[in-house]
């Protein structure tokens, strides 16, 4: 199934200036850097669920121009049509973002930052990574993160994902006038199924986050209820957590109002972090 316009997965070299190559398609591997484009500090960032590239490509611009190289991948099922997320689990939603990683630590010199990013249930997939692999991340910037829901009928996921293949969803939560989030408009069923094992599983290992976090979360979201955000401050083990709430944004806060101030805070949270020693004993 070819990708919708908008929702290919990208890679930006360090720096505006630097390089205006990007890497627009799923099947291009990211290749490993060489020494003359090895760069000091490497971003990943991961979407939502039922969302693509698209919501995160102007966070990922602001990144390159602050001189990090940035890579978002496309995760499996998602920015085709929403039938291809029933094909898929969480697991393979991760296994993609760890290759990013992966990938990334090749491209960036030895022993330098990398740092991870997520709006929704990409903030989920990269509290998964910080779990699994907290020794090759310096740091983690986390947009209105799900770990749970509220809702009464998610209990019936279960038994409706086995009868019922989609339900009419929540997309484009943006309170921003004109803007627009490329998401699906339905909710995969066996999909969501398969996100709410992965909540039970990031919610229960909570304790193995130990990196600094930066947290943004709206006031007002009609996707992802405000206790979760307290579910993960209730839950980490991280000494450095900053807690920062948005007054002017809805779910899809990376196009919304408050964008800028994600953004530039992003950015100085990476400086701050990355202008610390290197520590000698770091497996990476």
């Amino acid at each position: 199934m070819s990708v919708l316009p908008g929702a290919e997965p990208f890679l930006f070299e360090r720096g505006a200036a630097a390089s205006a190559r990007a890497a627009e398609s799923a099947d291009d591997p990211v290749e490993s850097g060489t020494d003359a484009t090895k760069t000091s500090v490497g971003v990943v960032l991961c979407h939502g669920f039922t969302g693509s590239p698209q919501s995160m490509r102007p966070w990922g611009e602001h990144l390159r121009d602050a001189g990090y190289t940035v890579h978002c991948p496309r995760l499996p099922g998602h920015g085709t049509r929403w039938q291809d997320m029933n094909a898929t689990r969480w697991e393979d939603w991760y296994g993609e973002l760890e290759r990013a990683l992966d990938a990334m630590i090749e491209r960036v010199s030895p022993g330098s930052p990398v740092f991870a990013m997520g709006l929704s249930m990409g903030g989920t997939l990269v509290t998964r990574l910080a779990q699994e692999r907290g020794d090759d991340l310096t740091g983690l910037v986390l947009v209105n993160p799900s770990y749970m829901t509220l809702r009464k009928d998610a209990r019936l996921l279960p038994l409706v994902s086995k009868l019922v293949p989609s339900f009419p969803g929540i997309s484009n939560d943006i309170k921003k006038p004109g803007a627009a989030e490329l998401a699906y408009t339905r909710i995969p069923l066996k999909a969501a199924y398969s996100l709410n094992q992965l909540w039970a599983l990031v919610r229960s290992e909570l304790h193995r986050v130990s990196l600094p976090i930066r947290l943004y979360h709206s006031v007002e979201d009609h996707v992802v209820e405000p206790v979760n955000a307290q579910v993960l401050l209730d839950g980490v083990s991280s000494a450095d957590v900053q807690e920062i709430i948005l007054t002017n944004s809805y779910h899809v806060a990376t196009l919304d109002n408050d964008a800028e101030q994600i953004f530039a805070g992003s950015v100085e949270f990476v400086n701050a972090l990355a202008s610390r020693p290197l520590d000698p004993d770091r497996p990476r």
